[in-house]
């Protein structure tokens, strides 16, 4: 009987990967019933990037896992519209990176500052990424412009990339080295032709965008970590549609937008909900400007929502 830790870096459903980081020898495993039973509001009990305990006994082909670590923070997402159950996108990550697309598939803000909202609140370090500038410069420059002055305004980091010109490729490649990175957004953003720019020796899927709805299909059906030649890691996560906000209460939501949280230490009442309090100085960043508007509408957006929970 063999026993260790190592790292999950692949989920294909009831089957697993591990690796031994920073060792990269990947093995099989399986788990064992009683974790699955223990994490029954989650629909993934080990995610891409857990640290876990496995036995091998002599003689079988498949590792089995027999605990999951203590986690050191997690992005995890409620499963569909009004469910009580929830799924980890992934663990112990050292930085996420969400790409985005202004259009061809349009971005959604709202979606990209749940996501944003859900990485403050479990201490994970978030990064902006625009794909595809390139075609935007062209066709919509001041878009590009306006993107940035909402984002970095809110104090985010924005890089700007493209795949066909190498813009930005160089600068994303260094800020992964030496870390578990988590590359996550809506289908057809270019995830996945971004991971295999960063290195052309990977082969994450890449899909094609569909016409009828300028969506894209799911082409990652499955969580996947890659080693990068130049050191650190991609986690490959499916595209996603929809990002439901779990366990943070409403008072709470406005903390982790950092420009908000900024404003409201002049706020008149305390605590302030921002919406109808006299003398909110969020309302009258909104007003001045200083706040964008689409921000503070994903926020009236999520407080919406956690009544909907409720």
């Amino acid at each position: 009987m063999t026993q260790g830790e190592a790292t999950v870096v692949k989920n294909a459903g009831s089957h697993y990967e591990l690796s031994a980081l920073p060792q990269w020898r990947v093995f099989p495993a399986v788990l064992r019933g009683r974790i699955r039973l223990k994490a029954s509001q989650i629909t993934n009990p080990v995610a891409v990037g857990d640290r876990v305990r496995y036995e091998w006994a002599d003689g079988e082909e498949t590792a089995v896992i027999t605990e999951v670590l203590p986690r050191e923070n997690y992005v995890i997402r409620r499963s569909t519209n009004l469910s009580r159950q929830a799924h980890i996108i992934a663990a112990n990550v050292d930085m996420a990176y969400l790409v985005v697309s202004l259009f061809f598939p349009e971005v959604k803000l709202p979606f990209l500052d749940r996501i944003l909202v859900t990485c403050g609140v479990y201490g994970i370090p978030a990064t902006v990424v625009l794909s595809k500038v390139d075609l935007y410069r062209e066709l919509a420059p001041e878009q590009v412009d306006a993107f940035h002055s909402i984002y970095e305004g809110a104090g985010y980091r924005v890089i700007d990339t493209s795949v066909l010109t190498g813009e930005g490729i160089g600068e994303l490649r260094d800020s992964c080295r030496g870390k578990i990175n988590l590359f996550s957004g809506e289908s057809g953003v270019g995830k996945s032709s971004l991971i295999k720019a960063l290195d052309p020796a990977l082969d994450p899927k890449i899909g094609q965008i569909s016409t009828a709805h300028l969506q894209g299909k799911h082409t990652t059906s499955l969580y996947e970590m890659y080693p990068l030649s130049t050191g650190g890691y991609v986690i490959d996560s499916p595209g996603l549609r929809g990002f439901g906000l779990v366990d943070l209460e409403k008072e709470e939501i406005g903390k982790y937008f950092p420009e908000m949280l900024r404003a409201s230490e002049g706020c008149r009442f305390t605590p302030c909900t921002h919406t109808h309090e006299p003398g909110c100085a969020v309302k009258a960043a909104v007003d001045e400007g200083v706040i964008s508007p689409e921000r503070y509408a994903s926020y009236l957006g999520m407080l919406e929502e956690d009544k909907k929970f409720r």
